[in-house]
């Protein structure tokens, strides 16, 4: 037995943060509030960083709590570490804590101020649930926990209609793929009697893999990738991500970057002896990371918003992680997890503090030439676009390596797919930079006189020239600048693998797949990524430098194409055709008149109109004559004695 580190503390703080601040927090300053959510979201790291240096492996489940016993089935409120878990807690409670940082001056004059720190606290009390739970029920548990808190942050400014309706649209489509992890959770039910990690994959492991057909193992890895794709924005449920920048820029960077979206990866690595054993299973999650990477990377190319850019490079980074998963080279997707949420939370803190320096201007066709104004977020944002381009030696290099290197030793194909998908990252990525830092500003500008006018020459009003964010905003984004230099490192020499080998183990799918590569072929690999990475730079600083004029001739020339992939494809109109409308909206909708008024009004007006009825002739018993109610008794003294006759013959 180990002891105790008490690992219930780590949520539970962030918790104790957002009851304060919920019940209390209106009547505190905006200091006050800062003070509670930084200390509890601060406490909660200090603490995960002292489990960390701490820790033994293997850890025992740490037991909070007995929970649900019926029968021989038990579920206990139990929290579980090892080495996967221990990234993930270090990962939310680290990135959690910087944004929860960032936040004090980009909401500071936010009149619902305590409001938001109340729901950050509470989402990182949800995630950390998920990551330490020792069983699927405690998992999904957490799982539905952010994706509630997920629906009030990205919903913040409820009173923005396109707000509310891209927190209802966020929290519709997980429920989607939540019913799946559902579905996926009763059969693990069915066929393993528990729910606990331990003892489910101790009756996984001796089982041979479902080569013949699709199995158990397979529905179950299925339902369970089904839930991934809600929760981590995979085709075809990733519609809800892009939608979801409508919440405050700090919201986009610790659910959409470092926290919630990578839940699902999470799960399906959790999941890998259950994936490993269900090929058909592994395989749809490779082919689906796959085509994700590639679908949105294509619709980043063109979105002119800023942080529309940054959400569709999301939805396609997380494609790169199942890829990952898909192929059996599960360490690499976490790998990339873990540097993604420096990079991308980098990239969404930064993205904030160009719309605060320009006072909420986020079209990227408005700014240009910020780098001499904003110097210090242009340079953290340019290591973020080296990282996340895949340049060496920055941390996104040797993640994206990995995976694409894993990717070839499995099929060829996803190799290939990776590698355009590198490509067309590098470009729009290094096409954000140069349209928001280099050139002339394009936004509003003040003249001598101090009158604001619009770059073109037309009159506005603006807030003056841009400015520098607070250093309460800039701290963060240079901790994690250089987390997305240094933090690649770990994976030198298999390092990260090897740590996380006593989880996934040493014979992974992707080696077993095919013969071992020789160290050459790997380098050349290597070489060919970082290859079509710096192609995409040369080619983002043709267009949007050199030649700024041909990105609006190349557009002309493509014409529909550009306005098919420019509207995302119309995924978005063909779910409304096909789902919102028939359901919600017009006199024929399925839910108003199909249930709302055939089966709910009618049964709630036909039963109403049933008890008047039977009301209206049971009164008539009551006629006040002794004969017909001696008359009543014995009819029904009658069947009490028949039925009494008739049940003891049988």
């Amino acid at each position: 037995m180990t002891s105790s580190l008490n690992l219930w503390l780590i949520p539970v703080l962030p918790l104790a943060g957002a009851a304060i601040n919920g019940f209390l927090g209106k009547k505190f300053s905006r200091t006050a509030v800062s003070v509670v959510g930084l200390f509890f979201s601060g406490a909660a790291f200090a603490w995960a960083l002292s489990v960390a240096a701490r820790v033994s492996f293997p850890h025992d489940p740490e037991l909070f709590a007995h929970w649900i016993r019926s029968g021989g089935f038990t579920v206990d409120f139990a929290f579980y570490l090892d080495q996967l878990s221990l990234v993930m807690l270090l990962v939310v409670t680290g990135v959690g804590f910087l944004i929860h940082f960032y936040s004090v001056g980009y909401m500071w004059d936010d009149p619902s101020y305590y409001r938001f720190f109340t729901y950050l606290n509470l989402f990182m009390f949800f995630m950390l649930t998920l990551v330490l739970a020792s069983n699927y029920l405690m998992m999904f548990i957490g799982w539905e926990g952010v994706g509630l808190a997920s629906y009030l942050l990205i919903g913040f400014w409820f009173t923005k209609d396109s707000a509310a309706s891209a927190g209802k649209k966020a929290f519709i489509v997980n429920r989607v793929g939540d019913f799946g992890f559902l579905i996926g959770i009763f059969l693990i039910i069915q066929h393993f009697g528990s729910l606990d990690f331990t003892k489910v994959f101790a009756q996984v492991a001796p089982l041979a893999p479902e080569t013949a057909g699709a199995g158990f193992l397979t529905a179950i890895g299925i339902l369970l990738m089904v839930g991934a794709c809600g929760k981590s924005a995979q085709i075809p449920l990733y519609v809800w991500l892009p939608d979801a920048m409508e919440g405050p820029t700090p919201v986009s960077a610790l659910i959409h970057a470092a926290t919630m979206v990578t839940a699902g990866v999470y799960m399906v690595s959790r999941s890998h002896l259950i994936f490993e054993r269900a090929p058909m299973a592994l395989m749809v999650v490779a082919v689906i990371g796959t085509l994700t990477a590639l679908f949105a990377a294509t619709i980043g190319i063109v979105q002119t918003d800023i942080k529309k850019v940054l959400a569709y490079s999301t939805v396609s980074q997380l494609g790169y992680m199942f890829m990952a998963c898909g192929v059996g080279a599960f360490s690499a997707g976490i790998f990339h997890l873990m540097t993604h949420a420096f990079f991308k939370g980098l990239l969404f803190l930064g993205a904030g503090s160009v719309i605060h320096a320009v006072g909420g201007e986020q079209d990227m066709r408005k700014m240009g030439g910020l780098g001499s104004y904003i110097l210090w977020t242009a340079i953290t944002m340019g290591i973020a676009t080296l990282a996340i381009a895949g340049i060496p030696p920055f941390a996104g290099f040797w993640s994206k390596d990995e995976i694409l290197w894993k990717a070839y030793q499995a099929n060829w194909i996803y190799w290939l797919i990776g590698v355009i998908t590198a490509f067309i990252t590098s470009f729009y990525m290094f096409r954000l930079f140069f349209m928001t830092f280099l050139g002339d500003y394009r936004g509003i500008q003040v003249d001598a006189h101090g009158h604001a006018r619009a770059a073109d020459g037309h009159d506005g009003h603006g807030h003056g020239e841009p400015h520098e964010s607070p250093m309460v905003m800039l701290v963060p984004l240079m901790i994690l600048a250089v987390l997305s230099i240094v933090g690649g490192l770990v994976g030198i020499g298999n390092r990260f693998e090897h740590f996380l080998e006593p989880v996934f183990g040493s014979g992974a799918v992707a080696e077993a797949a095919g013969e071992a590569a020789s160290s050459a072929k790997e380098y050349l690999l290597m070489g060919v990524s970082v290859t079509v990475a710096v192609l995409g730079f040369i080619l983002a600083y043709v267009l949007y430098v050199i030649k700024p004029y041909l990105p609006q001739k190349i557009a002309d020339g493509l014409n529909g194409f550009y306005t098919t992939v420019l509207n995302k494809y119309y995924v978005d109109e063909l779910y409304a055709r096909l789902f919102v409308k028939p359901l919600i909206d017009g006199s024929t909708s399925i839910l108003w008149q199909g249930i709302d008024r055939k089966v709910i009004d009618d049964t709630v007006n036909n039963a109403a109109d049933g008890a008047r009825t039977i009301s209206d002739n049971a009164r008539h018993m009551q006629s006040g004559n002794l004969r017909s109610y001696a008359g009543w008794i014995a009819a029904g003294s009658a069947v009490v004695i028949a039925f009494m006759i008739w049940m003891g013959v049988r």
